[in-house]
């Protein structure tokens, strides 16, 4: 079970970009949290997605 968040701190899901367009099977999601009060627009990080073997872009969903 997930903590809750104390204060700004929130804990936000990361989606590969690239792999909704590729037509493989799977998808490549990372958790991690962001401060809600400095970064108020959605995130966007790359990160290894293991399925395309390669660093690709990921943006935060809801």
């Amino acid at each position: 079970m997930a903590k809750k968040a104390k204060g700004n701190r929130v804990q936000v899901i990361l989606e590969c970009t690239e792999h909704k367009t590729s037509g493989m099977p799977g998808m490549s999601r990372y958790i991690t949290t962001k401060n809600r009060k400095n970064t108020t627009e959605r995130m966007e990080l790359k990160k290894y997605n293991p399925i395309l073997k390669k660093v690709t872009v990921h943006k935060e969903i809801k």
